[in-house]
């Protein structure tokens, strides 16, 4: 019912929020839906409300708001205190991912994991295309699974990462078929001071 993809959908645009009209030799006129005014939801969904508010009204709030609106139910403010926690608060509930940058979509996908103690993550470039910002964000993120009892290994070339890490397994000496063996294990600042290999020259430059 509080999908517009499914049956909360407006009868009129079959949740889509607008109404498409195809001319002919011309592009197609695209126009708010008069039934439900854009909202993509039925009136029948529209007419339910929690605390004075509907499903529009609820998706419209950001994260800090939901979870001060929904402070009476834990199950969902669980969820949307880790929006706020992994630092997204400002995301309104129904934003499409398609809207969010690559840094935001890594933290909404980690968001779900803060409360797990124990367990080891692997990634795989996590701060590919990032922001230097939502590097930094990210990194904080991580560095939170590790104080909570969590082991975080991270295959990265991103120099702010390396010097975050608590130890460095170096994997060369070069790429493709020329590596393969590990050639440095060590701290960052071990591998600063003493290190001899590719990653070590950049890491040293970056510390400049």
């Amino acid at each position: 019912m509080f999908s517009f993809n499914s049956k909360g959908a407006c009868p009129d645009c079959k949740g889509r929020g607008v109404i498409v009209t195809e001319l002919v030799f011309m592009d197609p006129v695209t126009t708010t839906c008069e039934a439900c005014g854009g909202s993509r939801y039925s009136e029948e969904a529209l007419s339910y409300s929690y605390h004075g508010k509907n499903i529009v009204d609820i998706l419209d709030m950001n994260a800090e708001e939901a979870e001060e609106f929904f402070s009476g139910c834990p199950k969902i403010r669980k969820a949307v205190h880790a929006m706020v926690e992994v630092g997204l608060s400002y995301l309104s509930l129904g934003q499409p991912l398609s809207t969010l940058s690559g840094g935001e979509r890594q933290r909404v996908k980690l968001a779900k994991y803060l409360d797990k103690r124990g367990n080891i993550y692997v990634l795989d470039e996590p701060t590919t295309g990032l922001h230097a910002s939502d590097v930094q964000a990210v990194m904080e993120l991580l560095d939170s699974f590790v104080k909570r009892g969590n082991t975080v290994i991270v295959i990265e070339h991103n120099m702010d990462v390396v010097k975050l890490a608590d130890y460095v397994i170096d994997i060369g000496p070069d790429g493709g078929t020329s590596g393969g063996e590990i050639v440095f294990t060590g701290t960052p600042s071990e591998m600063a001071w003493h290190g001899k290999t590719i990653t070590a020259e950049y890491l040293r430059r970056s510390l400049q």
